[in-house]
């Protein structure tokens, strides 16, 4: 072998090798960090319990404050998005139109939408956005505040990672999960929105809970 094909295959495993650690890191940021105790199951396995949403208050599309005060004795589904994403946020949000056609009849399982670019993502805005996707007002709620309510929230809280936005930020890095949460504010579950099985497992979850 000469050593000039030495030098190549050196140069792809370095590329391959550094690839799988990329990878495995954004993984990692984007992963639900659980914290519960027992041993750990993976968020995609199994309904488990994973801490409780702290109390928050935030400004819905309506120009309302929404709090945990409003969500109580609901079981509801979040997920995290931003109006002018074009990377994961539509197809969470077509899944979340599935779901609200889906859930429909139970009235007690709200679904909200939080943005994880509030300096722009405006009452306005989100409002212009829901009715885009005809979200039941009552039913679809759709969440902004300050940068720091909302990124306290998704790491703190949900337990989740997420970039938040710069004024030059085009791409926001934000977990595309969904997340599941009882009637008593307690994080029962992580979905991937990119795949089927764990969409299948969180209406599984949903019925469970409700029918408790």
């Amino acid at each position: 072998m000469n050593d000039t094909k030495a030098r190549f295959l050196l140069l792809g495993a370095a590329v391959a090798g550094l690839g799988i650690i990329l990878g495995t890191a954004l993984w990692l940021k984007l992963a639900p960090h659980a914290r519960f105790s027992g041993a750990q199951r993976s968020p995609l396995e199994e309904m488990s319990h994973y801490g409780s949403v702290p109390e928050f208050s935030l400004v819905e599309r309506s120009g309302k404050q929404i709090g945990l005060a409003h969500l109580r004795g609901t079981v509801w589904i979040a997920d995290f998005i931003y109006t002018n994403c074009e990377d994961t946020c539509p197809l969470q949000t077509a899944e979340m139109v599935k779901l609200q056609e889906e859930l429909a009849p139970l009235t007690e399982v709200k679904l909200l939408s939080f943005s994880v670019d509030p300096g722009r993502d405006t009452p306005a805005v989100l409002s212009q956005y829901a009715d885009r996707y005809k979200a039941d007002a009552d039913r679809w709620l759709f969440l902004t505040g300050t940068q720091d309510e909302i990124r306290n929230l998704v790491q703190n809280g949900f337990r989740l990672s997420a970039a938040m936005a710069s004024t030059d930020d085009s791409i926001i890095l934000h977990s595309p999960r969904f997340v599941l949460v009882d009637r008593q504010a307690q994080i029962r579950g992580y979905y991937d929105s990119r795949d089927k099985e764990a969409l299948q497992r969180l209406r599984k979850d949903v019925a469970i809970l409700v029918n408790r």
